[in-house]
């Protein structure tokens, strides 16, 4: 069995005349925290969307949990346990929590002709999902709009951990967070590490993602320039190699 949850080789994307990847290699261990970096426009994005399905790759091959895969939609990787927590969270502001935590994953019981949504049975899954990642709320039923930004993170990490995730992927999960919220999604991030769950985080914020990954891969301008254990590179060397791939001074 492959000890890689995730294995992209040679991953090529060409959009026009513009050229986001020029043959990357990526890789992901099970049980491991990835940090991948980069400036804006480096690449990461094109990189992940190609991963979960939304892009098909030019050239390349992908492998999750050991075998090759190639999805057509984001649905298909879903169903293999590829969850993608994006920087909009993709939560309804005016909807309850336990509405957002099962939207699209609503369970339903049917009695006679007609479908049931079996909501007190939610709520209590939606809470103790949340407390499973540490997480009190004061209700199931209070709206998400009113939930500040680290609980909000907390809601869409907990929710891939209970449908299942193997490998969670965030997009700039502590972005616009306080400090006290920044260390609150860390101590997330580490706690599905912890469930034996593989994590990708996507950032330009490398003082963030050094707290909890284990590795970091570098992008710049659709190449890969850099792929460190975390011991082995400090913070500023790794904005270092950033600034000079990027051609800043």
């Amino acid at each position: 069995m492959s000890e890689e949850i995730v294995a992209m080789r040679d991953i090529k994307k060409s959009f026009g005349r513009v050229q986001a990847l020029k043959g990357v290699d990526f890789r992901v261990k099970k049980n491991e925290i990835v940090g991948l970096l980069g400036d804006n426009g480096a690449g990461k994005s094109t990189l992940i969307k190609i991963l979960v399905g939304y892009y098909q790759p030019d050239h390349g091959e992908i492998f999750f949990d050991g075998k090759k895969v190639k999805f057509r939609s984001p649905w298909d990787s879903r169903r293999l346990g590829i969850e993608t927590v994006y920087q909009d969270l993709a939560l309804v502001n005016l909807m309850p929590l336990w509405r957002n935590f099962f939207l699209g994953r609503e369970m339903i019981k049917k009695i006679g002709p007609i479908n049931y949504i079996e909501h007190r049975k939610m709520k209590r899954i939606a809470i103790e999902a949340l407390k499973q990642v540490g997480i009190s709320l004061r209700s199931p039923d209070e709206t998400v709009a009113f939930m500040s930004g680290g609980e909000r993170q907390a809601v869409a990490i907990a929710r891939a951990i209970h449908f299942g995730a193997k490998l969670l992927i965030l997009d700039e999960p502590t972005a616009a967070l306080s400090v006290g919220e920044t260390k609150m999604v860390l101590e997330h991030i580490l706690k599905a590490k912890e469930r034996g769950i593989s994590v990708i985080f996507i950032t330009h914020n490398i003082y963030h993602v050094y707290e909890v990954a284990d590795r970091l891969v570098l992008l710049e301008h659709g190449e890969k320039i850099g792929d460190y254990r975390k011991k082995d590179v400090t913070p500023k060397e790794v904005m270092d190699i950033i600034a000079a791939a990027a051609g800043v001074k």
